[in-house]
């Protein structure tokens, strides 16, 4: 390395140090906060307390069990990555998500979720179960193999249409993208969280997976009860009423400022 560089390095030390310790900080918080509330906390939880058994049986010189835990978390790195698999690609995912690649919102965003709040009033109130997935950052398409594709204008009409029993697609979920139906019938993966309560059926379930899996946001409605329940990053709000459903999507999709010029031009007619 030239001397320059190696003076200009030495120089400035303590900053990179700082920079450092700051953005191995931030890593670890977001680490926090991304598994906060999930099964994740109870596994790093039973991780740690076999380290602390493998610093007491090293000490006591317990020998059998200083070599099997010793062997063990030998391989924690592997282990870590095959247990939270799920929760790491997540976080992959996030990452990639950037503001560069989102979109503004537009007229026709605001259409859509008029279309998709009218269609789940109406099928909640006749208690017809529904599953509407609205595309983000991450694609779908590794969930639109066993679909069937329909690429249509949306509509509160058409999805009324595609959730009756009567209607062979009524089955699965369906998936919006760009202010289009893309996508009816869908195969979603079921969330293997064992702490997800019992009561929730499986187009609940799907919900919940898909959305641990993808920044997608899925509305459902129950077919047993006809509440209508929100599902985003692995949780869900149940029981929702029609405007604290439309409160919590506008909350997402349109940014108040295009709320603000939405309500002016509307004024101004």
């Amino acid at each position: 390395m030239p001397e320059f560089l190696l003076g200009f390095f030495q120089s400035y030390r303590f900053f990179f140090d700082i920079a450092d310790i700051l953005i191995v900080a931030f890593i670890t918080y977001r680490g926090i906060l991304l598994i906060k509330g999930t099964r994740a906390v109870q596994m790093l939880a039973g991780i740690a307390v076999l380290g602390v058994v493998y610093f007491i049986a090293r000490e006591l010189q317990l020998l059998t069990l200083y070599w099997l835990l010793g062997h063990f978390l030998s391989s924690i790195f592997i282990i870590i990555i095959i247990i939270f698999q799920r929760d790491i690609r997540r976080a992959l995912t996030q990452m990639g998500q950037t503001p560069f690649t989102k979109t503004s919102p537009s007229a026709d965003t605001t259409k859509s979720l008029d279309a998709v709040i009218g269609a789940a009033e109406y099928l909640a109130k006749r208690q017809i179960g529904a599953l509407m997935v609205l595309e983000r950052e991450t694609g779908l398409n590794d969930y639109l193999e066993s679909a069937h594709q329909v690429d249509a204008v949306l509509s509160k009409e058409l999805l009324i249409s595609l959730f009756y029993t009567t209607s062979p697609l009524h089955d699965g979920g369906i998936i919006i993208r760009n202010d289009r139906l893309l996508m009816a019938s869908c195969v979603l993966p079921l969330t293997k969280n064992p702490y997800i309560s019992r009561s929730l059926g499986t187009r609940h379930r799907a919900a919940i997976g898909l959305s641990e899996e993808t920044d997608a946001i899925i509305v459902v409605v129950s077919e047993e009860t006809g509440a209508i329940s929100l599902v985003m990053h692995g949780g869900i709000t149940s029981d929702l009423d029609i405007t604290s459903l439309r409160n919590r999507l506008e909350a997402i999709f349109v940014p108040k400022e295009f709320q603000k010029n939405l309500w002016k031009n509307w004024l101004n007619k």
